[in-house]
């Protein structure tokens, strides 16, 4: 007898890519199910501990452990799954995970509903649909898990658009120092980010947006107008802690996942996202130099 909770896994591989530089850049990322299988032998070594326990145990405690016993292995099991979503904000630690699973109670149950706009903040608008609006982005969206860190599942970023959109932010930061600099995230103590030095909307010391090494998706802020647009096109989804209550989320409401680029098509939207995060950020436009493919 086999009783599955839920099951996902993923292998991330993406074509053409050069096996060996993709070790050093790539990582499995997967969530494993949580199975209890019990085959005759298990079945009836159950049934006689059951039945036993019902005339030598204490009927409370008996209750306790049939209870407990699978509590503690669903627990256990989703601490490792915890683990292999790989470095993140959030300490790889047992005292790491029962903070996130504090903020668990309070996780936005639509991650596909923009923000409200607040009209006193700057700036007052978003800019992507001003410029002109986003294309749909094709097929499904990709299985994405965790809270911090937060990971895509399936649909790998291609490693050529990770490496060019990388440079591309390194040439912006190049071209502007006196207003840009690339550093490792503060947000998420892993991975490479773009800083603005004079934020108008301050998060993570001015963080404009963060790669993921492992699955090459990324975080940034952004206008509500703006994510409005995104999650209409299929372009990204709001960050599951990027609520406004009562109890303090350490996000801000506007904290958004953009999904991974696949290909020359996808890498030149996300550039225009991430304008659209400088935008928030600093309240002026700037270019993200990605010039032609070789």
């Amino acid at each position: 007898m086999s009783l599955t909770v839920s099951t996902t896994e993923t292998q991330k591989h993406s074509p053409g890519e050069d096996p060996g530089q993709q070790v050093a850049v790539n990582m499995v990322i997967r969530q494993d199910p949580f199975n209890i299988t019990l085959d005759a032998a298990a079945l009836l070594a159950v049934s006689v501990l059951l039945v036993a326990g019902m005339h030598f145990i204490d009927r409370l405690v008996l209750e306790f452990m049939i209870i407990a016993v699978p509590i503690t292995l669903l627990i256990h099991n989703d601490y490792l799954n915890f683990l292999k979503l790989g470095p993140g904000g959030t300490p790889p630690t047992p005292a790491g995970y029962a903070r996130l699973t504090w903020y668990r109670l309070f996780t936005l149950r639509d991650p596909f509903s923009p923000p409200d706009p607040d009209p006193t903040q700057l700036p007052s608008s978003g800019i992507l649909r001003q410029r002109s609006p986003l294309p749909y982005r094709p097929g499904p969206r990709p299985s994405v898990a965790g809270l911090a860190p937060q990971r895509q599942l399936t649909q790998a970023g291609s490693l050529h658009a990770y490496n060019r959109l990388r440079a591309a932010l390194e040439a912006l930061s190049a071209q502007s120092p006196q207003k840009f600099v690339t550093a490792t995230s503060c947000l998420e103590k892993h991975g490479f980010a773009l800083f603005s030095r004079h934020p108008v909307n301050v998060c993570g010391n001015g963080e404009v947006c963060h790669i993921h090494t492992s699955d090459r998706s990324m975080h940034m802020n952004l206008h509500p107008d703006d994510i409005k647009e995104i999650l209409e096109k299929g372009w990204g989804q709001r960050h599951p802690m990027a609520w406004k209550g009562w109890v303090r989320s350490p996000l801000p409401p506007t904290f958004t996942m953009i999904y991974a680029p696949r290909d020359e098509s996808d890498l030149r939207i996300v550039c225009r996202i991430i304008e659209a995060a400088i935008w928030y950020t600093t309240a002026e436009q700037a270019e993200v130099p990605l010039g032609l493919e070789h």
